[in-house]
């Protein structure tokens, strides 16, 4: 095979990872940094983060922008942030419909890929000790008290937007922990998603009073983002080479705890009003099959239920599976 049909062919799949991790960060409690571990990318995709300094922009100046691209390893990024972005674009709405129509299956389903995800983080750790248990241990309890919180109510201001950004980022790229489900908590994953969602609707209509607002809610939170991810690429690496087994102990737990976030039976125990005037609901808890039928009124699908997870399941472990051929 030519060396350019195989470049042609690694950045395809490159960009079906960048993908299958936009699609992770679209939902609360699936981590696109889990995607990139499984999918083989995750170590480089930190390298490659890094290496996004200042310096770059002296190597531009002095040497042109085809040797600043490669130092920042330009292709890989672009192909990756591509997947991304197309998958965020294509998919919010859809997932936020399958969501809202069909929430007891579409949770079964990530159920199963975090339990597939935490199996393989498990993997990842060489050694147990003490320490490792009870990092483990206190991850656990750290991610499951976070998913009984109540998500924060915070306005919708352009500072606040960035600065979510910069905390999201920084769980987005963690195997284990969402950047979606941050959002969540800090009260802005209706802000982004909306917005998302109102700018494909205005580009569709070419409706500028849609496309303008939505544009800058958008390019600010891209803004925190960025900032974000750049300043904790650096201690990320740092933490991993430190204490390999100690942060996957950590991440590992965090998975473990966040399985209550996507179990797939809940009862609502509070509602708000949207900004629509719409009531939706809150705040939830975590009830058996038989309990949920009881307060809902409506079938719980168990066998549905275990073979979405099973699918789940099975998806995640196909994509390392894959990955470890490549």
């Amino acid at each position: 095979m030519a060396a350019s049909e195989r470049g042609r062919r690694f950045y395809l799949l490159l960009y079906m990872k960048g993908m299958a991790m936009g699609a992770a960060d679209v939902v609360p409690g699936v981590s696109g940094g889990t995607i990139a571990f499984i999918t083989g990318i995750y170590q480089e995709l930190l390298d490659t983060i890094k290496g996004a300094r200042p310096e770059v922009l002296v190597l531009w100046k002095n040497e042109g922008f085809k040797a600043a691209w490669k130092r920042l390893n330009g292709n890989f990024l672009l192909a990756l942030f591509a997947g991304i972005f197309t998958s965020i674009i294509t998919l919010a709405k859809g997932i936020t419909f399958m969501i809202a129509t069909y929430p007891v299956l579409v949770w079964a389903f990530f159920f199963g890929l975090i339990v597939a995800s935490t199996i393989i983080i498990w993997r990842q750790i060489r050694t147990w000790n003490v320490t490792n248990a009870l990092v483990l241990a206190g991850g656990a309890a750290i991610a499951f008290y976070i998913t009984i919180a109540a998500p924060a109510q915070m306005p919708d201001g352009l500072l606040f937007v960035f600065i979510s950004g910069c905390i999201a980022i920084c769980a987005m790229i963690l195997p284990g922990i969402s950047g979606s489900f941050i959002l969540l908590l800090l009260g802005a994953y209706g802000t982004v998603l909306g917005s998302i969602s109102g700018l494909v609707d205005g580009l569709r209509a070419m409706d500028m009073a849609a496309i303008i607002p939505n544009g800058i809610n958008i390019s600010v939170f891209i803004g925190g983002c960025i900032v974000g991810i750049i300043a904790f690429s650096n201690f990320l690496s740092w933490l991993f080479k430190r204490a390999y087994d100690a942060t996957m102990a950590g991440l590992t737990g965090f998975m473990v705890g966040s399985l209550n976030k996507v179990w797939p039976w809940k009862e609502v125990t509070q509602f708000r009003i949207n900004s629509h005037g719409e009531e939706v609901p809150f705040l939830d808890r975590s009830v058996l099959p038989s309990v949920f039928e009881n307060v809902t009124g409506e079938p719980a699908m168990i066998g549905y239920v275990l073979l979405c997870a099973i699918g789940g399941f099975i998806l995640v472990m196909a994509m390392e599976r894959a990955a470890s051929r490549a």
